[in-house]
């Protein structure tokens, strides 16, 4: 009886040091989410009050600068689905990330000195082209840089991980699991607490001190990014050595392409598919060009064993290893691309806080005192600062909640995160057409007055809080659901693809919003006596009915993602079910 209380407690404490021992992240995790948070810092302080510059500054209509804004966005996220296949094959992560944080240093430099020639301009003009190009070098930069730094950061994730391996396959299955859910919970955090710091200062400084200073502190954050980056060369953890990688295997893009013209031009009897889905020491065995001997064929697994050992085995082996990696990525693409467009309509919605809701704020009563008006950009901060508030809450009080509940180890599964989000986005930019519709309202009112005033409506800007803390809020559910859900569903040879899928989300988003807005106009332009939705006249736009309009189809996604949630089985589950089928 004692010898069984002292190897209880014996077990409860080795569990203890594990719990304790991955409480923490590591030191280099913990600099590259310092890094995001830099780099999310510059970006925002660019991105959120750009409608701004383009409508004020450069002289844009609304409409053609919320198009710009949204194709910029989708043009930045959009890269890293061609970047990504180069930075898994090619290129070394350390020196990807490096350069694209240099080329993105120069754009911002680029953006510094665009503002600077039309303040000193007698015309106040400003080159649209040497605009546009800076634009773009910021794009390229950061399209290489987030899929690469989020891919680094998830190998120092892995190492760490792997230290802790005391226990048994399902605690540790379980403690990985959470492990992978703090380090993402707070890589977003400390990208929130970023862009919360650029939205509120850097809108600040913008409206009150001009935007040469507005665009140059981004470009002296980069910079600082760049050294502190340098830094920390000591302490991470280099998944393929150093030195640039050479092209040893076929990238995912290639393999699937490969794949559909082998099916096209004749078909296999045999194809050969990997054992155990969940064994990534079968992946990393092909990333390292060794043979892979687990196969659904026996006779298939004898003929790649025997010809391992030969130069013309090794050929065979790797054209084998094509075939099946090519029917894994293809099912792959196929598998995430119906969950990956219902979350189409979630990243429409997102692109609003920087454009339309921007040029609604400006026409509202911003006064704090006789002094001080709040600029418009800053109550995009709400988003982030309800991020950082709300993500303890969500951490501590409704994951516990749910694991009762649920009876599992996890609480909330992904794809539940995700939903939730969704359905509070609807819930948001239904609030945001009632308080448009009010606005109106109010705007048409004034027009009677003999002191009215076409550029400020009487309604306070904070009627648009609830709007934004609840697009935080979904914030919190849906897109660090996001980042997990595409970080476990793809194998260990695209990680840095799945992350590119992610961010392809809001590029193609972008868009989707920008070719909307192009065809709302267009319709609502021509119909007779009806008002184009987005004149820039303020009181005579018809925001309401765009946001009305965007809440109909989001509320179709939304469905249309339930049911696929119910068909839909995740990567974690397949391998479930094949480690019980022997048992059965």
């Amino acid at each position: 009886m004692h010898g069984s209380l002292e190897s209880t407690r014996l077990d409860s404490q080795s569990l203890m040091d594990l719990e304790q021992k991955t409480r923490g992240l590591s030191k280099s995790c913990a600099l590259l989410i310092v890094i995001a948070g830099m780099e999310r810092y510059a970006f925002k302080g660019v991105a959120s009050n750009l409608v701004t510059y383009l409508t004020d500054v450069v002289k844009m209509s609304n409409s053609r600068a919320a198009k710009t804004v949204n194709t910029w966005a989708g043009f930045t996220s959009m890269l890293p689905l061609f970047s990504a296949p180069l930075a898994d094959t090619y290129w070394d992560r350390f020196f990807t990330i490096l350069a694209s944080s240099s080329v993105y240093f120069v754009g911002l430099v680029g953006l510094t000195w665009t503002a600077f020639a039309g303040s000193r301009s007698a015309t106040k003009t400003i080159s649209t082209c040497f605009l546009y190009s800076s634009l773009c070098l910021v794009s390229i930069g950061l399209g290489v840089l987030n899929p690469s730094l989020q891919a680094f950061g998830a190998d120092q994730l892995d190492h760490d991980l792997d230290k802790n391996s005391e226990l048994f396959s399902g605690d540790q299955k379980e403690a990985k699991a959470t492990g992978k859910t703090q380090f993402f919970q707070w890589w977003y955090f400390g990208v929130c607490t970023g862009s919360l710091m650029g939205v509120t200062v850097m809108a600040y400084i913008q409206d009150t001190f001009g935007w040469v200073l507005g665009f140059a502190i981004p470009g002296i954050a980069m910079f600082l990014l760049i050294l502190l980056f340098l830094s920390g060369c000591g302490i991470y953890v280099y998944s393929s050595g150093g030195g640039l990688k050479m092209k040893t295997t076929t990238t995912p893009i290639e393999k699937i392409l490969k794949f559909i013209q082998g099916r096209v031009v004749k078909t296999k009897k045999d194809i050969y598919t990997l054992a155990d889905e969940k064994d990534l020491d079968a992946m990393e065995l092909e990333l390292q060009e060794r043979p892979l001997c687990n196969c659904d064929d026996s006779t298939g697994t004898k003929d790649v064993e025997a010809a391992s050992t030969t130069t013309k085995g090794l050929e065979e082996d790797e054209s084998l290893k094509t075939v099946f990696s090519g029917l894994d990525n293809v099912k792959l693409v196929i598998r995430l691309l119906p969950i990956w467009t219902m979350l189409l309509m979630f990243a429409v919605i997102f692109q609003l806080p920087a454009t339309f809701f921007t040029k609604q704020g400006m026409t509202m009563k911003r006064n704090i005192g006789s002094n001080f008006r709040i600029p418009p950009a800053t109550l995009q901060s709400t988003i982030t600062l309800s991020i950082i508030l709300l993500m303890p809450l969500y951490d501590k009080i409704l994951i516990p909640i749910t694991k009762r509940i649920k009876n599992n180890g996890k609480g909330i599964s992904v794809m539940e995160r995700m939903g939730v989000g969704m359905f509070l986005s609807i819930i948001a930019i239904v609030i945001a057409a009632i308080v448009e519709r009010k606005r109106l309202d109010i705007s048409q009112k004034m027009k009677t007055l003999p002191d009215y005033d076409p550029e400020t409506v009487p309604l306070s800007i904070f009627w648009l809080l609830p709007q934004y803390i609840l697009l935080g809020i979904s914030d919190i559910f849906t897109v660090v659901g996001m980042q997990e859900f595409f970080y476990s569903e793809v194998p260990v040879r695209m990680r840095t693809m799945g992350f590119a899928l992610y961010t392809s989300v809001f590029g193609v988003g972008s868009f989707v919003s920008a070719a909307l807005i192009s065809v709302v106009e267009a319709y609502s332009s021509s119909t007779g006596d009806c008002q184009n939705w987005f004149a820039d006249d303020m009181s005579e736009a018809r925001l309401d009915n765009y946001y009305w309009l965007l809440a109909l189809t989001s509320t179709i996604s939304f469905v249309v993602y339930i049911v696929l949630c119910k068909f839909f089985k995740s990567s974690s589950d397949q391998g479930d079910e094949k480690e019980e089928a022997p048992t059965k």
